[in-house]
């Protein structure tokens, strides 16, 4: 099988059977992340214990590629740490904008991955990255997302 159709069909999986959609409970962060130029609105639930990521969860709609993409990105940060989490956000927003290309840094970011091609649809590029910005900005910025329980 070609890497671009396995990278495809792991896009669909994620999209069309989403493994961490709906809301935990009792979640100690909460953020919602909107896209307006496509209509793309997640939220994003967050429990740590200390500084590791317990629990985490996404709801909302949107396009194929921002839906797969949270759903990847929550497979990604259960058990890690903030500090481990924010480094994965920026790796992939990284890999995303065509700034980041080297093998070992991609392949920290496991399936999420599969989303490098989207640095080539500039207008996808905000679908892509909205989980991942609006995990990064719960974790720098907890009050914000502490105001939203």
């Amino acid at each position: 099988m070609e890497l671009k159709q396995l990278y495809r069909e792991i896009v669909n999986e994620h999209n069309l059977h989403p493994v961490n959609k709906g809301k935990i409970e009792n979640p100690d962060l909460v953020l919602r992340g909107v896209n307006p130029s496509c209509g793309d609105d997640i939220t994003l639930y967050l429990k740590l214990d200390g500084d590791t990521i317990k629990e985490a969860s996404y709801d909302g709609n949107g396009c194929a590629i921002s839906q797969a993409s949270v759903d990847m990105m929550v497979d990604q940060i259960l058990g890690k740490n903030k500090e481990e989490a924010i480094k994965l956000a920026g790796t992939f927003m990284g890999m995303i904008k065509g700034e980041i290309t080297d093998e070992e840094s991609i392949e920290a970011l496991d399936e999420a991955a599969a989303l490098q091609d989207v640095a080539h649809m500039p207008a996808r590029v905000k679908c892509a990255v909205l989980g991942w910005h609006t995990m990064q900005e719960m974790l720098e910025h907890p009050e914000k997302a502490q105001e939203n329980l």
